[in-house]
């Protein structure tokens, strides 16, 4: 419970660095919700971040619709959220009212319905977890129309990553990404390696084919999808497993 209220205060603290966009900022989506009244089931997700408060990016979480989830290229990044009172009378009472939230998850369509669906492409949907989605609609309505945009993402602490694999597989999950708050491409080196590329392999993680980095101290580096590049230089020891965990003292500003 005390990581639970330290997080949400901080995403209190940290919405205040959010300034109202431009009317012609903003684009139309819809937003629907899930995970119960205190997001318990939004854990996990395709992004592959498991415990979302564990990881830094709590309650506030949504998955995005295909046009949006970008075959998890959009994992990590943030958007601020608000009620379209032109278009619906379900919005909660206040002007103001907006949330940040974290993309956490894939909604996928229901081919089941016409055209897949709110979450069918090309739509843009956002299902939010229930707690974030209140902030802005009334729970009765279900589905309300919004207006969003990406927003820079504020986390605490550095970037992580977590190894996982086997033999000449390495996969390394990416959570707590500031700035853009997701990843275009990295790369790892070996203490006796070049640098070897890798690839997306679903949602934040990513993969590599390679002999020789069990026993040798880790470096990684990272292009965010803002552009900006960052070398974490021997952040993971020679001693390193494949479960574990390793966070930094830097991030991403953009």
């Amino acid at each position: 419970m005390g990581k639970r209220f330290l997080h949400q205060l901080l995403v209190v603290v940290l919405a205040l660095f959010v300034s109202p966009a431009r009317s012609d900022d903003w684009l139309p989506a819809t937003a629907t919700f899930y995970g119960g009244a205190d997001g318990s089931d939004t854990m996990g997700g395709a992004c592959g971040y498991g415990d979302l408060y564990e990881q830094g990016y709590g309650v506030n979480n949504a998955a995005l619709s295909t046009a949006l989830f970008n075959d998890g290229a959009s994992c990590g990044q943030c958007y601020v959220i608000r009620c379209d009172s032109s278009k619906t009378g379900w919005c909660k009472p206040g002007t103001s009212n907006f949330i940040v939230v974290s993309a956490t998850n894939f909604c996928p369509p229901n081919w089941e319905l016409p055209n897949g669906g709110w979450c069918g492409p090309p739509r843009p949907h956002f299902d939010m977890s229930q707690p974030a989605w209140e902030n802005i609609g009334i729970y009765n309505a279900g589905i309300i129309p919004v207006l969003y945009q990406r927003v820079k993402c504020w986390r605490s602490g550095g970037v992580r990553f977590t190894i996982a694999g086997f033999d000449h597989f390495y996969m390394v999950l990416i959570t707590n990404v500031a700035g853009s708050g997701s990843i275009q491409s990295m790369a790892v080196k070996g203490a006796n390696t070049d640098w070897i590329p890798m690839y997306r392999n679903w949602g934040a993680n990513w993969h590599c084919l390679a002999g020789g980095l069990v026993d040798q101290g880790l470096s990684f580096a990272l292009v965010s999808t803002g552009g900006q590049n960052i070398v974490f230089q021997n952040v993971v020891p020679a001693w390193w497993q494949f479960g574990q965990t390793f966070t930094t003292y830097q991030n991403f500003d953009y």
